[in-house]
């Protein structure tokens, strides 16, 4: 194992940006957008063994990569769901990424994401064709990506999180979105918010 120095660069710069976020933002600028964003870069360098910055230390100390040991773990890494509001940061993140192919209808990367939950190019196709009957484009706008229109149900079960992200058109009717649930347990297993699209359809607003 070995660490190249442009990684403990970024993983420098994360941390110093984590820092500078957290500490030097004045009160009366801070949003809750801006707060999920520090929670979730806070997360971020977190989940990156302590380890791997004491390596990056010595290579630029001028050691050979070959000299340098990595410790043992002392103890597992905290589980990606362990931080609900940077979790929730990940689930929207995902969810957005796929308003974002929709929007440019990408159907077979979309199918790529969703086809092994049976929701694939062809389902997205269908389903979107509806919503360009309706609406001439998706946005993706700053409007598009806000908390405000991701619903997040994380009571109704113990191991998923129902959610519905609502598509931002441009009468704001707001009429579409995409259902899915995250299963909590696999993306603990992988790292990564496991997301399974249920639907794509008009619900009302």
């Amino acid at each position: 194992y070995g660490l190249a120095r442009s990684e403990g660069l970024v993983l420098r710069y994360l941390a110093d940006a984590y820092r500078a976020l957290r500490h030097t933002v004045p009160e009366p600028a801070r949003t809750e957008e801006l707060d999920d964003i520090v929670e979730w870069l806070g997360e971020l360098v977190r989940q990156v063994d302590s380890s791997l910055l004491e390596e990056w230390e010595k290579l630029t100390a001028g050691a050979d990569i070959g000299e340098v040991v990595r410790p043992p773990l002392d103890a597992p890494a905290r589980p990606v769901t362990g931080n609900a509001r940077a979790f929730r940061v990940l689930v929207r993140n995902a969810l957005f990424r796929r308003v974002e192919l929709a929007a440019r209808r990408d159907w077979a990367t979309l199918g790529e994401l969703d086809g092994e939950v049976g929701f694939d190019a062809d389902a997205w196709r269908e389903a979107m064709a509806e919503y360009f009957d309706e609406h001439q484009v998706l946005l993706t706008d700053a409007d598009a990506r806000g908390p405000g229109l991701l619903m997040v149900d994380s009571a109704s079960a113990p191991s998923v999180w129902r959610v519905r992200q609502i598509l931002h058109d441009p009468e704001d009717f707001h009429d579409w979105a995409i259902t899915a649930e995250v299963d909590l347990a696999a993306s603990d297993e992988t790292g990564q918010v496991v997301v399974r699209v249920q639907d794509v359809a008009s619900g009302g607003s």
